[in-house]
């Protein structure tokens, strides 16, 4: 198991969990209960009915019936036949359906199921050549596959666009966006699509509506260019070398992590340097010296402190390749994180430079992603 994966902040892991958690929406709900003020507003989106699934789907049907062979139209309806009932999945059956009338579909299908790279939505999907029920199912259910596998990135660009009000599956649609926006640390976009989900907190499946308010409290509470969110960053290019992506968009994440580190680490320094500093200027301050150490004041008073105030002057390197540190630079970060975090983030960091050391990047980098 990636080390990185282990040592996040708890809070961060809730976007692993967010991706178990992509399921339908079909799955029985919890009964209404009392929400907060702010989510009980008016509902800008609705929730279908099996039955309603059902009557949308016949009518698609019906209208490609005429426009396709007939031996294309009869598995068509043989299939959604088939997997009629209040059990099934509408998703899964809608692919289904489009997949044995379409091989572009079923490609698609296998595509999403494999490990290689999917560089965003086929041009057909987007064409107008598939109807608009089957166009967006099949869309929404490329996207919550590719959350359950992880690839949030590219879950997104299938999500991204899709409308909750005419979605098969909408609490899905609205779960699995914000779950990658909360991955991708698009805390605004993920706290926005969240306190949409949450409009029926009392009708979507009780999963949802624990898991929405976790991640929604947790992307409020991140703060830019803490530790916390310099380890999110971190984990999200694991995941993405994981899976073979070492393109541009992975050095990106990874350049901005350095940046980051050398930022909080200066800061830490400069304060140290501060404390350091006041403090000898109290000491001189008090009249005399004995032994060679600062005395105590005498009485109660304001301290005329003397010291110089100079501040270690640093040179942060422009462009620095990527785990690539000087080994001191490294161990001095390290140190610096042991002593004023929770041991957690140093694991994290030391766990993420040894991984690139032993050439963990180059490997991927090779397959030219």
């Amino acid at each position: 198991m990636n080390p990185l994966r282990r040592v996040a902040v708890p809070a961060a892991s809730l976007a692993v969990v967010a991706a178990g958690f992509c399921l339908s929406a079909a799955a029985t709900s919890p009964p209404a209960a009392a929400g907060d003020a702010e989510l009980d507003r008016e509902p800008s989106w609705s929730i279908p009915t099996p039955a309603d699934v059902e009557t949308r789907g016949r009518r698609w049907l019906e209208e490609l019936a005429g426009s396709v062979p007939a031996d294309v139209s009869s598995r068509g309806q043989a299939v959604w036949s088939r997997t009629a009932g209040s059990a099934a999945d509408p998703l899964d059956r809608i692919m289904e359906t489009a997949a044995a009338m379409d091989a572009r579909v079923a490609e698609l299908g296998r595509a999403v199921a494999g490990r290689g790279h999917l560089a965003g939505p086929p041009d057909w999907l987007q064409d107008g050549t598939l109807a608009t029920f089957a166009r967006d199912a099949v869309a929404l259910w490329a996207g919550r596959e590719l959350v359950r596998r992880d690839r949030f990135d590219e879950a997104l660009e299938f999500l991204t666009g899709l409308d909750p009000t005419t979605a098969v599956d909408p609490a899905a649609l609205l779960f699995c966006r914000a779950a990658c926006q909360h991955w991708l640390l698009d805390t605004a976009a993920a706290v926005e699509t969240l306190d949409r989900l949450l409009e029926r907190h009392g009708q979507i499946p009780l999963r949802y509506a624990r898991v929405a308010a976790l991640l929604r409290a947790d992307a409020a509470a991140l703060e830019s260019g803490s530790l916390d969110h310099i380890a999110r960053r971190m984990r999200d290019s694991t995941r993405r070398l994981d899976l073979g992506g070492a393109g541009p968009a992975t050095r990106q994440v990874q350049d901005g992590v350095v940046e980051s580190l050398d930022r909080l680490i200066e800061s830490l320094e400069k304060e140290q340097q501060q404390q350091a500093g006041a403090g000898a200027g109290g000491g001189a301050g008090g009249g005399g010296r004995q032994g060679g150490q600062a005395a105590p004041l005498d009485d109660s008073r304001i301290a005329d402190g003397k010291g110089r105030g100079d501040v270690q002057k640093r040179e942060i390197a422009v462009g620095e390749a990527w785990g690539s540190l000087p080994p001191h630079r490294r161990e001095e970060s390290l140190q610096q994180i042991g002593r004023e975090f929770p041991p957690h983030y140093r694991e994290a960091i030391e766990q993420y430079f040894k991984r690139l050391a032993t050439g963990g990047e180059e490997g991927e980098r090779a397959r030219g992603r």
